[in-house]
């Protein structure tokens, strides 16, 4: 099996978990959030998502509300360190022009395009270096221990990249 290969494996791997980690806590958000007629009628709602768990140090907390407040957003409730769920008035939409924030934003910041640019990077670096070994004729006994060195090391730093964000 080629580096490219290998690294291409690793990306699609990569993809399908976290398309399976999106998907989890949209379903989970489906079941407890549930909504009435009255709940509805003159109200508007939306989920704030940390891709870090920022939401797990109280102060991150009072800030977003202090932001979305500007907007006419309240808070209801805090799933957990990754989602809050918000409330407004429809009539708050008035003000959304003069707020100075975005009304309807659902995340609080870029992580998880950072997060999958620095997962991207890894494997195009690891695809590199192996197509560049394999270039050179830089051969190994048995002939298979260097792709596996190399899958191994790839997991290894997927693992300390998913503590590293699971710790902030």
């Amino acid at each position: 099996m080629s580096a490219p290969i290998i690294a291409a494996n690793a990306g699609a791997m990569v993809a399908i978990i976290a398309a399976a980690a999106t998907k989890k806590p949209q379903q989970e958000e489906e079941k407890i959030v549930t909504y009435d007629k009255n709940d509805l009628d003159g109200w508007e709602f939306k989920i704030i998502r940390s891709s870090f768990g920022k939401f797990k140090k109280p102060e991150n907390i009072r800030k977003l509300c202090d932001e979305e407040a500007k907007a006419g957003w309240v808070m209801l409730e805090k799933f957990d360190d990754y989602r809050i769920r918000f409330k407004r008035r429809v009539e708050k939409r008035a003000m959304d022009q003069y707020s100075g924030v975005n009304p309807y934003r659902t995340s609080t910041s870029s992580g998880s395009g950072l997060l999958i640019g620095l997962i991207i990077g890894i494997i195009a670096l690891f695809g590199g270096i192996f197509t560049l070994v394999y270039a050179m004729g830089i051969r190994t006994d048995p002939p298979m221990a260097l792709p596996m060195v190399a899958v191994l090391i790839l997991s290894v730093i997927l693992a300390i990249v998913a503590i590293i964000v699971r710790k902030k």
